[in-house]
């Protein structure tokens, strides 16, 4: 039997955004384009394949069957393809947005920016900030290479990797009058404390591990960014709560220290996510590289 091979990328783009919107736009196609292909693979494969529900489109059982050997025939094609398309980072002329949380902006952008001047200087970087909400970044069906910050419940059309694992410390002012190198549980809980509000999984892990040890803060302060911490812990008798990543950064200046958490706080991972239309995109697998070298050599 013969197959139309243009069909099959409709299939897999229609199973990994769910939403003929989204697969006609990432296809470059009218929906009503998509709609006559969709009809045609109905017919091929016999079976409907989709069923349209409330928010977008939920594939069938014969459809979950079918989906890993026609998503791995595709792979394999673009592959073959795709090979023959060498990427060469000294001669790339390109825009490429990222999304990173505030955290990663500021312990990882530096760096990635400082590497890509190095080996890709005709690449320039456009970020978009990331809190919480995927769709907002552009990730799930948009131009945005990659999410960077720490994800969970993401879509099936995103693939996540584990790039990075952070712990937790604090920060006070170089003469504090009461902390000198270590900081006790009884001092913890008396300090005023300083508290940044984004990113919101990172929120959310921090006063967890606090739960979870029964240590209390006062919390006086709360700033939406980790640039502001210098500020106000240089000027007060505050105690900030921070990565690890962070710390390293802020003791380079001669008005703050760094002191261990009274009691250990645990780590938390740090993720890197983009849509599958990427997999084997040469560009990409070298961006992609290239930040999770940066992340580990941090």
């Amino acid at each position: 039997m013969r197959y139309d091979l243009n069909l099959l990328p409709i299939f897999v783009a229609l199973m990994e955004e769910r939403s003929v919107t989204r697969a006609a736009d990432r296809l470059g196609m009218t929906q009503a384009a998509l709609s006559n292909a969709l009809s045609r693979l109905r017919i091929v494969l016999q079976d409907p394949l989709f069923i349209r529900e409330r928010y977008g489109m939920r594939p069938t059982a014969k459809a979950e069957q079918l989906a890993p050997a026609l998503t791995q025939a595709l792979a394999a094609m673009d592959t073959v393809v795709l090979g023959q398309r060498a990427f060469d980072p000294s001669r790339a002329d390109q825009v490429i947005t990222i999304a990173p949380n505030s955290y990663v902006e500021f312990v990882l952008v530096p760096a990635l920016v400082a590497r890509l001047g190095a080996l890709a200087p005709g690449i320039q970087l456009r970020l978009l900030p990331f809190g919480t909400d995927l769709a907002e970044t552009g990730v799930t069906s948009g131009p945005t290479a990659m999410v960077l910050g720490r994800l969970s419940d993401t879509p099936d059309n995103l693939v996540v990797q584990h790039i990075a694992d952070d712990g937790l410390a604090c920060v006070v002012r170089a003469d504090h009058p009461t902390i000198d190198s270590r900081i006790t549980k009884t001092q913890y809980e008396r300090l005023k404390h300083v508290n940044v509000l984004p990113p919101g999984r990172l929120r959310a892990g921090l006063f967890q591990a606090l739960d979870r040890q029964g240590l209390k803060r006062e919390v006086v302060v709360s700033v939406t960014h980790f640039a502001t911490i210098s500020e106000i812990v240089a000027a007060t008798d505050y105690c900030a709560t921070l990565p690890k990543l962070i710390c390293r950064r802020l003791a380079h200046d001669p008005r703050l220290k760094v002191v261990p958490a009274p009691v250990d706080l645990g780590t938390f991972p740090l993720h890197m996510a983009w849509h599958v239309r990427y997999r084997q995109d040469p560009a990409h697998i070298w961006l992609r590289t290239l930040v999770a070298d940066v992340a580990s050599s941090l």
